[in-house]
């Protein structure tokens, strides 16, 4: 499989964050590797090829963005659950001082549930719509870092957020990811 062909579907995504269709977005794709050939040469690699490359199309994609007029607030690409806890507050002991904080519930064990039932396709298609659901931020912040496995660093460059922001829209993705296969994998057990 040839770089373009492995990065195409994620840098889409990315793009599409920025712009207001998919048409745009596969443009400033374009443009963007047409912007890797012209500045190749000047690629110094104090970051990984792939980051630089998302540092380019980002940097496109936004500056498209804003061309078409379609300027958002940064907030507004979270998603609409700012204010939202990403962990149930009840699932918190909320009694004496010492324990409050203290899980009142754990969250479930899954040790007990067969490994291929875990990996098996039903399962991972369950964690597919659950990220296909999420905010756009939070849904590129979750492929990069745990299907991908790009580095905290990498996203941040790739994706121009600060470490803070990243590590929350990647904590409250995986918090929406456990919830759903919490519920998913309870209710097929019981």
């Amino acid at each position: 499989m040839s770089l373009v062909e492995m990065l195409q579907p994620s840098m889409l995504r990315v793009a599409r964050m920025y712009v207001s269709t998919a048409a745009v977005a596969e443009e400033v794709v374009q443009e963007t590797w047409l912007g890797v050939l012209r500045g190749i040469d000047r690629f110094q690699g104090r970051s990984s090829l792939r980051t630089w490359i998302f540092r380019i199309l980002t940097n496109i994609a936004k500056t498209r963005g804003q061309r078409e007029g379609r300027s958002l607030p940064f907030a507004s690409l979270a998603g609409d659950d700012l204010d939202a806890p990403a962990v149930d507050p009840d699932r918190f002991d909320t009694g004496e001082a010492s324990s409050q904080g203290a899980w009142s519930t754990l969250p479930d064990d899954w040790t007990g549930i067969p490994e291929d039932r875990l990996l098996g396709r039903e399962t991972l298609a369950v964690i597919g719509r659950v990220i296909d659901g999420l905010p756009p931020m939070q849904a590129e912040v979750i492929r990069l870092r745990d299907a991908l496995g790009w580095t905290s660093e990498e996203v941040r460059n790739a994706l121009d957020l600060t470490e803070t922001n990243q590590r929350v829209l990647l904590h409250r993705a995986r918090a929406k990811v456990r919830s759903a296969l919490e519920a998913y994998l309870s209710s097929e057990t019981t």
